[in-house]
């Protein structure tokens, strides 16, 4: 998030795009209300579902998925054409404005109607709201990210925020919602294939210098790593041999569950380290217990880039310990002493190693979290990014041209299945599903199914169902709902009984190597 949770209820205009808010990010969802509600907030929700916000909300696009990219563009078309743009600020404070004036040119109303869905004069009515309202919030997820031109939309997202002046402000910003607790601070310790701490990529000699001097080995690998699906591919093909899984259930949340499993299958040793025995521990080699949040010292880093400290409140069962105490020994082991004694030493690390976190202290965490950017410890952390010039100097326009969705709905796959999650259940719901209370609020997956559609398939309300893609069938009890648009159905990915990504496409975006979770062809049919 280039702003943090507070600013959203200062805007004056929140864009909220491919984020079920109110149910995935329920405290972010309250504040967007409330800004709503009690501070007179302007509010345009894009989705193709009915989703809670869509109550507040005083304009409602709801495109087909896969459309954001042509939608974005045509809502800019119309910002441009009207003159509505923030001109002095993009003379002042960005560059690359001319390439994408051009490209958004024919991206008129009435042309993105006819690729979204969207009516043209609701595209100018958002526009309008978007540009005159006063310093406008985006808000996204991964309605945005997960689909195969995920990044090129985030990209957009950034175009329509800077063509209004609305990067640097309090209030304003370009604000991705993270989906759990600690994937903001997991990629900021370098938990991707392509950077160290900080996002200091491993291809730059100087980089690789600091940590190999840090860390006291001669050399670090230049060239970078795989992501998870890329990972899978050559587990199958036999060029990965071993892999080593933490706090992760690739076998309930990857796309193309029977190409994952066969994947696994074909390691000559998967490891699992959780704290529960999940649907991918089950065929692990070697399962390591590991220690839940409420037993064990470290910290966590949220959506809006605040670092908090996490106390251990209980001792972990038997023999789990934390994870940076498995990791410690195993690593001692194989050769390399990580003399680590407890975790305040590896924070006094991160902030030798990690420039945005080097101000961050355990003592200064005693009192109140911190967001980074936090350079020094006399700096007080950074509410909002690029307040006086964009941290590359200038922002960047990107010109981007819109791409259909790798699969689309046909004469043998005649809807779109979209995915995603529900109020009462976390992630594969490792966690939720062993909680009494939110199994009997919702005890089993449905496939919501428009009652047009259901109509004419003679489908009834809590009928079971098969939904069959390329790569799989699922059987399915079906809630018949106009929350889902005729033509697409809503499946969520909690329920290993009804596990929507036997279905789902593992086409990848070809920047974000995130995959195509959003947008893939099915039928249906009544059981």
């Amino acid at each position: 998030m280039t702003n943090s949770i507070e600013d959203i209820e200062l805007a004056k205009v929140i864009l909220a795009i491919g984020t079920n808010t109110t149910e995935n990010h329920p405290v972010i969802g309250s504040g967007v209300k409330r800004a709503v509600r009690l501070r007179g907030s302007k509010l345009v929700v894009i989705d193709p579902r009915k989703i809670g916000l869509v109550d507040f909300a005083d304009v409602w696009l709801s495109p087909r998925p896969g459309t954001n990219v042509a939608l974005l563009n045509g809502i800019m078309n119309v910002i441009i054409d009207e003159n509505l743009q923030a001109r002095q600020y993009i003379a002042d404070r960005t560059e690359g404005f001319p390439a994408m004036e051009k490209i958004v040119a024919k991206y008129t109303p009435d042309y993105v109607a006819g690729i979204t869905g969207v009516p043209a004069d609701d595209i100018r009515k958002a526009a309008r709201l978007y540009a005159q309202s006063g310093t406008g919030s985006i808000l996204y997820a991964m309605g945005v990210t997960q689909h195969s031109h995920g990044t090129d939309a985030v990209k957009c997202c950034a175009n329509l925020a800077m063509l209004c002046g609305n990067v640097g402000v309090e209030g304003g910003g370009v604000n991705p919602l993270r989906g759990q607790n600690n994937v903001q601070g997991a990629c900021d310790m370098g938990a991707l294939p392509n950077v160290f701490p900080a996002y200091q990529p491993v291809v730059s000699d100087e980089s690789r210098k600091n940590f190999e001097d840090a860390w006291g080995v001669s050399s670090l690998p230049a060239n970078p790593g795989l992501t998870i699906v890329e990972i899978m591919d050559a587990a199958q093909r036999g060029d990965v041999k071993a892999l080593y899984i933490m706090g992760e259930n690739p076998m309930l949340s990857d796309p193309d569950l029977s190409h994952v499993e066969a994947a696994l299958k074909n390691l000559d040793l998967l490891i699992v380290q959780d704290i529960f025995l999940n649907e991918t521990g089950r065929l692990a080699d070697v399962v390591l217990p590991s220690a839940c949040f409420a037993e064990k010292d470290g910290t966590f880093t949220n959506t809006e880039r605040r670092v908090q400290r996490v106390r251990r409140a209980v001792d972990p069962p038997a023999e789990a310990k934390a994870d940076w105490q498995i990791l410690s020994e195993l690593s001692a082991r194989m050769g390399y002493n990580m003399s680590y004694v407890c975790a305040e030493d590896i924070m006094r690390e991160i902030a030798a190693v990690t420039p945005s976190y080097a101000g961050i202290t355990y003592e200064r965490l005693d009192r109140e979290g911190l967001q980074w950017p936090c350079p020094n410890v006399e700096h007080p952390g950074t509410k909002y990014l690029h307040r006086e010039r964009f941290s590359r100097g200038l922002g960047l326009f990107s010109p981007i041209e819109y791409q259909h969705s790798d699969e689309l709905p046909d004469e043998d796959y005649p809807f779109f299945l979209t995915t995603g999650r529900v109020l009462y259940h976390f992630h594969t719901s490792t966690m939720t599903r062993r909680s009494k209370g939110l199994v009997e609020r919702y005890p089993e997956s449905l496939a919501e199914i428009n009652p047009v559609d259901a109509e004419k398939l003679g489908i009834r309300d809590g009928a079971f169902i098969t939904v069959t893609s390329r790569r799989g069938t699922v059987k399915v009890k079906a809630s018949v709902i106009d929350t889902p648009p005729e033509g697409t159905i809503f499946m969520n990915f909690h329920f290993s009984e009804a596990a929507v990504n036997l279905l789902t496409n593992p086409a990848l975006d070809p920047v974000g190597k995130i995959p195509e979770y959003k947008v893939c062809a099915v039928r249906i049919e009544a059981v």
